[in-house]
């Protein structure tokens, strides 16, 4: 196999979404030259330089660590180009204006490297109109790439081959996408706005073209389209207003303008309330009014027929709230066809618009309906892409319903349902692949190299699913061996967000055991996020109000007994972590052998929202990690490096990514972060195998870890008078922070004093019982679990 390497990037344009590409390429260690034109004063690069200047402040955050920004570099147009020369991918993402791309493409084409794989991050423009602006030696290495916004956090990345494009370039451009930078690619037909914003902005026309049809509100479609029935909160308008209204507005009129023919070609206009919307200067979140408007604490709604704003309160009917929860697709569809009321019809029609369209355009916009699945749930946030939905609810009752709608008129087109629907099948989805009309087969998936690293990639409804050979299994854990290696076993949690109760610390302790017997090494791995949201709080509140205090200090040794047993192993354990790992889940990881750490892990030592501290070994681990610091460092102050745990601990800080979780202390420089999820488990399995190769054993427990002692306390707990005396923590709060600084500071005793890592959590263990026995902390518990938000008493 030849590896193709991307050692450098080039982006055009330093808007919104050319610098965010760029942040997210040096979130991924490859460094980025950003370009955009001279401005016309001062700092030739000075538009560049604001650009990446404002990436440091936007939310959600495109850097995954502020200093990411340190790999872009500034440059323009009139007297960079010869930097192009050094990069092997060029992506262009100036505004989207045929004649503008195409007269940069030929300012910049002389300066691209033979070898260079040039593309554009066009979001519906034709990439064959584009080629033809290129020398024809370049068409072979051009194609489409087309992130979705913010680019960091959505996984679809489009890729639209020209008819030139050479098929090696496209496979090492998915590579570098997939693995370097976390993407699911999609391969899409160089059809205007290619799959997810052709399906999902047809989507919303059908939802604006309904409201108005039945009369319900914006606030009211909200409500209907939002979680309801497996689509994000922002739900279609806020996503309007989000996305911005203007550009809602010109995707909608690419469509009006290249789809001439189009059986929907009628529906492809701007709403007269929209277009009012626009000209007013409304556009959204960026104007902070649009189909939404928020004064305070107070959201509006607009009303088109009054022409104005009206308190949004828009809630789903009870009957068809009782429809949706139906865990039977077939008979929740059948209802809603079948029911007269607006809201029940509202949903029917969009759904039953969307399939139809969907199986219409198939052979045209994508090479198979996984595809089309695939890009709506990275691309838009849907549970379930529409030819799953589908299939679900019965293919046949659902295309015959839909057919009959089209015969009486009800769809939005009289455009009929290609034949392959009705060749007798299931569904478009079956073990073998996925239903393609243009190659009239069932298409397997890619059998590109880089998908081996996905041992369980996500599936579609009726693909073939694999879930390895179990080992043993019971209501709380199943511990597990992967497809084709036996030799690594597998541990994933079973209870909800995989919580850590009695009986998954049992789970856990008989896994290492096992492991210890049977096996190379352990890999803790969840199937899907979070990696752990922490303690069963539940599963410990009977004995807290029964009162039975020795009951929960035996709990909490157990605990610890785990995190220790993890800890030194005598096989390597890696856990694998994508999401949340948060209290009791952030220890387990803490207490790994090695970490492999998905881009979006989130890590935290949260207990001070219930009024506790960590008390799983993750005070004792971080007082280690300061002895370890310090020791480095020739007269290295072991206090100098517990402030920040302190700070972290206190605050009950989470990371807003792994590089952040490194920083914060939860993470170690050894242990690796992967921006693909799919692949942790596989860089989980070969870090095993890599550290047994290497004869791992595990540390044995310190001895002589040096304390911070009642000097440290003090010094800590000053900050914390100043901090109480401003208003700016309660008095339990003090205390709770206080508990925090005695467990990391070794507890009562001299400064500079050698403790081992038993010490360490026996002073944690007092701590946390001592606050556990107030009832303030009882009341934050007891607050936490009623309600699930923290209570500041």
């Amino acid at each position: 196999m030849r590896n193709f390497m991307i050692r450098k990037v080039a982006v055009l344009g330093a808007g919104v979404m050319g610098a965010q590409i760029a942040a997210h390429c040096a979130n991924a260690d490859v460094p980025v030259a950003l370009f955009d034109l001279p401005a016309p004063e001062g700092d030739p690069n000075g538009i560049v330089r604001k650009a990446i200047d404002g990436l440091k402040r936007l939310e959600p955050a495109p850097l995954a660590a502020k200093d990411c920004a340190d790999y872009i570099d500034a440059a323009h147009y009139d007297a960079g180009l010869e930097a192009l020369r050094g990069c092997d991918l060029v992506i262009e993402a100036i505004a989207e204006k045929m004649e503008w791309k195409r007269d940069l493409y030929a300012k910049v084409a002389p300066y691209i490297a033979g070898n260079a794989i040039f593309a554009s991050n066009t979001s519906g423009l034709s990439i064959e109109a584009l080629a033809g602006a290129l020398p024809e030696a370049l068409r072979r290495r051009f194609c489409g790439i087309h992130f979705f916004n913010p680019p960091r956090y959505m996984r679809l990345v489009e890729i639209i081959p020209c008819r030139a494009s050479a098929l090696g370039m496209l496979d090492d451009l998915e590579t570098f996408l997939t693995t370097t930078l976390g993407k699911g690619v999609v391969r899409a037909a160089d059809t205007p706005n290619f799959i997810a914003n052709r399906v999902g902005v047809f989507s919303m026309l059908a939802v604006m073209h309904h409201a108005d049809r039945l009369g319900l509100g914006f606030d009211v479609v909200d409500a209907l389209t939002g979680p309801a029935i497996g689509r994000p909160k922002s739900a279609t308008f806020r996503t309007a207003d989000v996305v911005g209204l203007d550009t809602l507005a010109h995707v909608i009129g690419t469509m009006r303008n290249a789809l001439p023919a189009d059986p929907w070609h009628p529906h492809y206009a701007v709403p007269p309330w929209l277009a009012a919307l626009i000209e007013q200067g409304a556009l959204g979140q960026k104007t902070k009014i649009g189909i939404y408007r928020k004064e305070g604490k107070l959201i509006s709604v607009l009303d088109p027929a009054a022409r104005d704003y009206r308190p949004a309160a828009g809630e789903v009917d009870a009957e068809v709230a009782a429809m949706l929860k139906l865990k039977q697709p077939a008979e929740k569809f059948a209802r809603l066809r079948a029911h007269a009321s607006p809201q029940a019809q509202f949903l029917w029609a969009i759904f039953r618009d969307v399939f139809h369209y969907c199986a219409v355009h198939l052979e045209t916009i994508a090479g198979n309906a996984r595809d089309v699945d695939l890009a709506m749930r990275w691309g838009f946030g849907w549970r379930e892409g529409p030819f799953e939905t589908w299939q679900a609810a019965g293919w046949q009752a659902i295309a015959e319903a839909i057919q009959a709608d089209i015969a009486t008129g009800h769809t939005m087109s009289a455009a009929p349902l290609p034949g392959w629907v009705f060749d007798g099948r299931a569904g478009v989805h079956n073990p073998r692949g996925s239903w393609s009309p243009r190659a009239k087969a069932d298409q397997p998936r890619a059998a590109l190299p880089v998908y081996a690293r996905q041992i369980f990639p996500e599936r579609v409804l009726g693909e073939a699913a694999e879930d390895g050979k179990t080992v043993f299994e019971n209501d709380a854990v199943r511990m597990w061996t992967a497809p084709g290696d036996a030799d690594i076993a597998v541990l994933s949690f079973k209870s909800k967000l995989n919580t850590l109760g009695p009986d998954v610390v049992e789970g856990i302790l008989e896994a290492v055991a096992r492991a210890e017997c049977d096996y190379q090494g352990l890999v803790i791995w969840q199937p899907k996020p979070p990696f752990s949201a922490g303690a069963n709080l539940a599963a410990l509140a009977p004995a807290i109000e029964a009162g039975d205090f020795a009951a929960l200090e035996k709990a909490v040794a157990r605990f610890q007994h785990m995190t220790q047993t993890l800890k030194q192993a005598q096989v390597p354990v890696v856990a694998a972590v994508n999401g949340m790992a948060l209290g009791g889940g952030c220890e387990v990881v803490m207490h790994a052998s090695r970490v492999v750490a998905g881009l979006e892990s989130y890590l935290g030592l949260v207990e001070a929202g219930v009024g506790l501290i960590p008390a799983g070994g993750g005070c004792k681990e971080f007082a280690l990690r300061a002895h370890e610091g310090a020791a480095r460092i020739a007269g290295g102050d072991v206090f100098l490096f517990l402030q920040s745990a302190f700070q972290t601990i206190a605050m009950a800080t989470v990371s807003k990514s792994a590089p952040q979780a490194r920083e914060l202390g939860f993470l170690r420089e050894a242990d690796a972060v992967v921006f693909n999820p799919d692949e942790a488990l596989h860089v989980a399995r070969q870090t095993a195998r890599a550290l047994r190769e290497a004869g791992w054993r595990p540390k044995p427990p310190a001895r002589a870890i040096k304390a911070a002692g009642r000097n440290g306390i003090a010094t800590l707990e000053m900050m914390l008078v100043n901090m109480k005396e401003g208003g700016m923590i309660s008095a339990h709060d003090y205390s709770v922070a206080k508990g925090a600084a005695v467990a990391l500071c070794g507890g009562d005793v001299d400064t500079g004093a050698r403790v081992d890592e038993a010490w360490l959590l026996a002073v944690e263990r007092h701590e946390f019982m001592t606050l556990l026995k107030t009832e303030k902390t009882q009341q934050r518990i007891a607050h936490m679990l009623a309600t699930g938000k923290p209570l500041r008493n």
